[in-house]
């Protein structure tokens, strides 16, 4: 499962795919990544803010629903971790 709490090496090794979405309606926009583990477990971290972590879930829905719900908007590009590792 997603963690702060899990080392650096454990995360680098564990992610699948991370999304970028933003809210388009303040200047600059917020940005937020969505990031999914091997298990399908998803965190929400905040750039903008040492990458903390700001929601956690045990599905790709519940974090995508989560990020509707504030209005946020999905950016086109999803990243795979196997085209990147």
């Amino acid at each position: 499962m997603l963690s702060h709490e899990l080392n650096q090496d454990e995360q680098i090794n564990n992610w699948q795919f991370l999304e970028v979405w933003i809210d388009p309606i303040l200047f600059p926009p917020r940005v937020l990544l969505l990031v999914s583990d091997q298990e399908g477990c998803c965190g929400i971290y905040d750039p903008g803010n040492q990458y903390k972590l700001i929601f956690q879930s045990d599905s790709y829905e519940q974090a995508n629903s989560w990020l509707l719900e504030d209005e946020y908007e999905r950016l086109e590009t999803r990243v795979l971790a196997e085209e990147v590792l």
